[in-house]
């Protein structure tokens, strides 16, 4: 049994990591926003404790005690009114968490990255050793969580027991905001997926991904990357797929990648730099998915032992949940 401090618990994939852990016997301490809305962790035994992964004193705090870490808190957003705001959560965030857990004396530590700092290879699909070219950071997001990798990567050089995970597109309960991912599920549910675009993803179950998380803690390597994925899908498959869970008709109109990419531009000329809120087009999510974004996950399955549920369900409990939570 491992005490552990926890960022991130009150999202998706950092409420399903605290079910993860307490599955497994640890001791979970969960490092939240004063404002945080608690629901996704309401009701397990977690010890919550108020604060900010931007103030070192509070995660100073937080880290006392402790025999392991796991960072999971991230701006995760394709649009931000101040784009430093990405840079401050993502990366200094980030090293304040894993400094001041060194300092506490953790013994093992996971940080949570995405399949978003890969490269995205032509042909084929990518791996944990697939870099991307100087050109595919556009996005303030992609950007900001490569150099926080970079920075993590750059601790464990130093001696620093840390993992990296890299969760590809997770779906599932919990998804309180939602994420991307739960969002195409929520559109579909109300009726809002008029059309498609020729991409794909790499689709897993959230609980999938929160073994992975434990997984990595227990017996991952340190200074590696795990990919936490399973299938590989283009987002007609996964509309067939919806459509079959929830007794529906998928979109039968194809868009050409230009036209979206024109409506993106003008939403962010009207919605973001206009009216100054998030537009519904989100531009630097349609540049990211113009490739699909194919990874293989073998290295996490074969040194880990990560699990490989059936996506269908994962996608199932997505819809059971949105609906039991009134979000449709």
């Amino acid at each position: 049994m491992m005490k552990v401090l926890l960022t991130g618990a009150t999202g998706f994939v950092g409420a399903n990591v605290a079910r993860a852990l307490l599955a497994r016997g640890h001791e979970v301490r969960a490092l939240a926003r004063p404002r945080s809305n608690t629901m996704a962790i309401d009701g397990l035994d977690v010890e919550v404790v108020r604060g900010d992964i931007l103030d070192r004193d509070s995660v100073a705090q937080a880290a006392k005690g402790r025999d392991a870490a796991v960072h999971c808190a991230a701006l995760y957003s394709f649009w931000e009114g101040d784009p430093g705001r990405f840079y401050k959560t993502n990366v200094e965030g980030t090293r304040i968490v894993m400094e001041e857990a060194a300092k506490a004396g953790v013994q093992r530590a996971v940080h949570t990255s995405s399949t978003a700092v890969l490269g995205r290879p032509k042909a084929g699909v990518a791996d944990e050793t697939t870099e991307p070219g100087p050109d595919e950071l556009s996005g303030h997001y992609r950007r900001s969580k490569y150099m926080a990798e970079k920075a993590v990567m750059e601790m464990a050089r130093d001696g620093f027991p840390v993992v990296v995970v890299n969760p590809s597109a997770p779906v599932g309960p919990w998804d309180v905001k939602p994420t991307r991912t739960g969002q195409v599920v929520l559109d579909y549910l109300k009726g809002r997926m008029l059309a498609y675009m020729d991409t794909g993803l790499n689709l897993v179950g959230v609980e999938d991904v929160a073994a992975g998380h434990v997984l990595a803690l227990e017996k991952g390597t340190p200074g590696e990357r795990y990919i936490l994925g399973n299938r590989n899908m283009t987002l007609k498959e996964v509309l067939a797929t919806l459509a079959h869970i929830a007794d529906g008709r998928g979109p039968k109109v194809k868009l050409p990648y230009a036209l979206v990419l024109a409506l993106a531009h003008l939403d962010q000329w009207v919605e973001g730099g206009i009216l100054r809120r998030t537009p519904f087009i989100p531009l630097e999510g349609i540049r990211e998915v113009r490739q699909p974004v194919w990874v293989d996950c073998s290295k996490a399955v074969r040194e880990l032992g990560l699990p490989q549920s059936p996506v269908e369900e994962a996608l199932e409990k997505a819809v059971r949940w949105f609906r039991d939570h009134h979000y449709v």
